[in-house]
């Protein structure tokens, strides 16, 4: 009966533990870590070695490794690779410097915004809620069924491909398109 016991109690163990760690996705082939901030996290996923290197041109490590809350839209390298050719790259010269940071806070809303809470306020604003993001532009937040879009102020709609990424800082929503401002 004990041998029993303990074999529940390690089973439980396990099932508790393994449901804590299956919370947060795989994003990029690497494990995302709840404890981590943004920075530390998205250094590790291989879908995301453009924005990461953006965020470096852009000066903006410091920032997204600070206390938040921050919500990120993540465009994946796929998202950037489908600007228009010489785009990332003109982006990424220092006297493009100010264009970039607009474009990446863009991607920025300072909250702690999980998919559940931008979709109720969708459903509070009868189907489409205003993205008020840092870099100042605003976006529109929709969904059908459990997919959610942002559209940009171009008409560009961007899917979030995976949600709900916890970070120590926040939260990181991934995403398959840029989205620009008007320029």
């Amino acid at each position: 009966m004990l041998n029993k016991s303990l074999r529940l109690i390690a089973l439980s163990t396990v099932l508790i533990a393994g449901a804590a760690f299956a919370k947060n996705p795989t994003v990029g082939g690497a494990p995302m870590y709840a404890n981590k901030n943004i920075i530390e996290n998205a250094v590790n996923s291989k879908d995301h070695t453009t924005l990461v290197a953006a965020v470096k041109a852009a000066g903006l490590v410091q920032t997204l490794e600070g206390k938040g809350p921050f919500t990120v839209f993540a465009p994946t390298n796929e998202a950037f690779a489908a600007l228009p050719k010489g785009t990332v790259e003109t982006l990424l010269k220092p006297e493009n410097k100010d264009k970039l940071t607009k474009i990446l806070t863009c991607h920025v809303v300072a909250a702690d915004a999980s998919a559940k809470t931008i979709m109720k306020m969708v459903d509070d604003d009868e189907g489409a809620h205003p993205v008020k993001t840092v870099g100042g532009c605003v976006w529109t937040a929709k969904y059908k069924g459990k997919k959610l879009t942002l559209t940009d102020e171009n008409g560009t709609v961007a899917n979030v491909t995976i949600a709900d990424v916890k970070q120590s800082n926040g939260v990181i929503h991934v995403i398959d398109k840029v989205l620009l401002p008007k320029m």
